[in-house]
C-alpha cells in the first residue's frame, strides 16, 4: 500500500492501461449482476438483510456482554483466549505463542484483520517463513503486493500476469498460462508448505458466544487443511465479529456467499470448538480502532460489515479504479469509512472517493448505510482542515453560487458561453474535472428559461 499517493493518484496510474481497467470494471460488474441473480432465488431476501441487520444491531449494543460470554464459552471448550488493544500487540501475541511453539514454518488462510495489522512482514522480520496459501493471497503474495479486493485477492491480475509470476517464483513454464496448469502447480507447492508447517494462522467469519465457537468460511478448503495438520491453530478477528447465538447462522451464512460471488454457500463453512487432541487453538481478539468507531454514533454501524465485498463489486468507483488505489488494508467503500477512524490524516482522501450513488448501500447484505456514512465523513473531515486548501475553496465558491439565484443565473450564462466560444477555457489538462471526461455541448438555453417560456 503506497501512502505516498493519494487515491486519486493511484487511481490515474491504473487508468493508464484502459484495457485492463476495462476489463477489471467488467469482471467485477459480472460478479455484481451473479449477485442479483443468487438473491433472486431466495424467497423473502429483504425480509433476511433486515433480520441479518437486527442481529448486528442488538449484538453492537450488548458487545461487552457477547465477548465476555463467549471468552467463557471458549475457555471451557479448552481454547486459549487472548485480548489485543491494537495491531502492534497483536502482532507481539502470535510471536510469543510462535515462539513458545517453536514454530519456524506457518501457513496463513485469508484473513484481512492480520493485513490491517501488517503480520506478515512483522513475522518475516523476525526470520519466519509465513505462507498464503488461499490461491488468490498466494500470488499476491509472490508479487510482495497487497489484496487488491477482500474475497478476490489477485482480481486486478489477469491469468498472464499469473503465469509470469509462477515462472519466476515456482518454474513454471514460461508462456504457459492455463488455468488449470498453473492452479495444478500452485497446488503441489502449497500441499508441500501445509505438510511442513509448524503453525496454522486463520481469520475468523463468525464467532458465536453461545457455544464459544469459531466458524471459517474457504472455497479452497485451505484454512481445514492448515488446521488439521499443524500442531499449534491460531485464529485472528475483530471484536465485531461475534454473533450471539448457533441458530443466527443461517441468517449470515445465506447471506454472505451469496453477497460476495453468487453462490448459495460456501464451499467450506468449517466450524471450530475446541482444540484437536495434542494440538492448541488460540483466538486473538483484536480492538485497533473498533470500539472507538462503536462510540461514534454516525459511524457504529459499519462495524457491522460480514466482508462480502458486496460493495466493492457495485460501486463505480472502486471498479474503474483498482483496489490498490485506496492504500489501506479494506478498500472499496466499507474501507474508506473504516480508514479514517484509525488515521484520517493519512485517510481523508478516501471518503471523497465516491459518487455517493447508494448502489453500496442497496446491496450490502447487513444494510448499513455506507453512502450515508461517507459523507458524514466528508463533512467531519472538512471541519477538521483534512480536506486540503482547493477543495475548501472550490466548495465555499459553490456554496455561495447555489446560494444566490442570481448568482446561479449569471454563471450559468458564463459557463455555456465558454463552452460555446471558448471551450479550451475548460478543456485544458490543469482542470481536474476535464481530465477524466468529455466536455457536453453547451444548452441554447438553461432550464429556468424553458420552464418560463414552455411552463403554460
Amino acid at each position: 500500500m503506497n501512502k505516498a499517493l493519494t487515491h486519486s493518484e493511484a487511481a490515474a496510474g491504473f487508468l493508464r492501461d484502459p484495457e485492463r481497467a476495462r476489463w477489471h470494471d467488467e469482471t467485477l460488474w459480472f460478479v455484481r449482476s451473479k449477485r442479483d441473480v443468487a438473491a433472486r432465488t431466495v424467497p423473502g431476501w429483504e425480509a433476511l438483510r433486515e433480520q441479518a441487520s437486527r442481529i448486528k444491531e442488538h449484538t453492537l449494543g450488548r458487545l461487552d456482554e457477547y465477548l465476555e460470554q463467549f471468552e467463557q464459552q471458549a475457555t471451557a471448550n479448552g481454547i486459549r483466549v487472548h485480548w489485543a488493544a491494537d495491531g502492534a500487540e497483536h502482532n507481539r501475541i502470535v510471536h510469543e505463542l510462535l515462539l513458545r511453539q517453536g514454530a519456524k514454518r506457518i501457513v496463513k488462510s485469508k484473513s484481512m484483520l492480520t493485513e490491517e495489522c501488517g503480520l506478515n512482514p512483522y513475522l518475516e522480520a523476525r526470520g519466519l517463513t509465513v505462507t498464503d496459501t488461499d490461491l488468490g493471497e498466494y500470488i499476491v503474495q509472490l508479487r510482495r503486493e497487497h489484496p487488491s479486493h477482500i474475497v478476490l485477492p489477485a482480481i486486478h491480475l489477469k491469468k498472464e500476469d499469473v503465469s509470469d509470476t509462477f515462472n519466476q517464483h515456482i518454474g513454471t513454464e514460461r508462456g504457459n498460462a492455463d488455468p488449470t496448469y498453473l492452479t495444478r502447480a500452485a497446488r503441489a507447492v502449497l500441499r508441500e508448505r501445509f505438510l511442513e508447517a509448524d503453525a496454522a494462522i486463520t481469520g475468523v467469519n463468525f464467532a458465536v458466544a453461545e457455544t464459544g465457537g469459531i466458524v471459517i468460511c474457504t472455497n479452497e478448503g485451505n484454512a481445514d487443511f492448515g488446521a488439521h495438520a499443524a500442531p499449534l491453530h491460531i485464529a485472528c478477528m475483530g471484536l465485531e465479529k461475534i454473533i450471539p447465538k448457533a441458530e443466527h447462522l443461517g441468517v449470515f451464512l445465506r447471506l454472505l456467499a451469496r453477497s460476495a460471488t453468487g453462490q448459495s454457500i460456501t464451499t467450506y463453512s468449517s466450524h471450530f470448538h475446541r482444540p484437536r487432541p495434542g494440538s492448541e487453538l488460540h483466538i486473538i481478539i483484536v480492538d485497533n480502532g473498533r470500539t472507538q468507531q462503536l462510540g461514534r454514533e454516525q459511524f457504529r454501524g459499519s462495524l457491522k460489515c460480514i466482508r462480502c465485498a458486496a460493495c466493492f463489486n457495485t460501486c463505480p468507483v472502486y471498479r474503474r479504479s483498482g483496489g490498490h488505489s485506496y492504500h489501506t488494508a479494506v478498500a472499496g467503500p466499507i474501507g474508506s469509512i473504516l480508514a479514517p477512524n484509525l488515521d484520517r490524516k493519512a485517510n481523508a482522501d478516501l471518503p471523497f472517493a465516491s459518487t455517493l450513488c447508494g448502489s453500496c448501500t442497496n446491496v450490502c447484505p447487513v444494510k448499513i448505510n455506507i453512502h450515508e456514512q461517507l459523507w458524514h465523513w466528508r463533512q467531519e473531515l472538512m471541519k477538521e482542515g483534512h480536506g486540503g486548501l482547493a477543495k475548501k475553496t472550490s466548495m465555499k465558491v459553490m456554496a455561495a453560487v447555489l446560494g444566490s439565484p442570481a448568482g446561479f443565473r449569471i454563471s450559468g450564462s458564463l459557463a455555456r458561453a465558454a463552452l460555446r466560444l471558448a471551450p479550451w477555457s475548460l478543456a485544458h489538462k490543469w482542470n481536474p474535472w476535464y481530465r477524466g471526461r468529455e466536455l457536453p455541448d453547451a444548452p441554447a438555453e438553461s432550464f429556468t428559461e424553458w420552464y418560463k417560456k414552455n411552463k403554460r
